[in-house]
């Protein structure tokens, strides 16, 4: 796997096909992930990474050489951060290491979380409108 600086990914397939086999097994299982819990979400690339958008930005998503990168804002991080423990984390992103099983629970509520969150904006604009 070489990205280089210059690299601008058009599609999430154009951005999947870059990994071996295992990561992007892995990236698919996300993909995945976040497409059940979120269905009528749009798949993106933003900031160069795979990403879904409902109402906003849902949650962005990325391989690296050693894990995943789950990036749900700053929010998402928040009201999960107690559930990190095991894993390596900061304020806006925590890391799935590559070869362990995807928390799929864990992704599952929190993008059910980013979603409720959403939605709730988009209402409350609509009815100030």
């Amino acid at each position: 796997m070489v990205i280089t600086p210059g690299t601008k990914f058009k599609s999430i397939a154009d951005y999947f096909s870059v990994f071996p086999p295992a990561t992007r097994k892995m990236l698919k299982e996300m993909q995945r992930i976040i497409r059940s819990v979120a269905p009528e979400a749009e798949e993106v690339i933003s900031y160069n990474m795979p990403a879904f958008k409902q109402e906003g930005m849902l949650v962005y998503y990325a391989a690296y050489k050693e894990h995943i990168g789950f990036y749900p804002t700053g929010s998402g991080i928040a009201a999960f951060r107690h559930e990190f423990a095991k894993y390596k984390w900061s304020k806006g992103a925590v890391q799935f290491p590559l070869g362990q099983p995807l928390p799929v629970s864990l992704i599952e509520r929190i993008v059910k979380f980013r979603l409720k969150e959403n939605l709730a904006r988009a209402k409350e604009k609509r009815q100030k409108k």
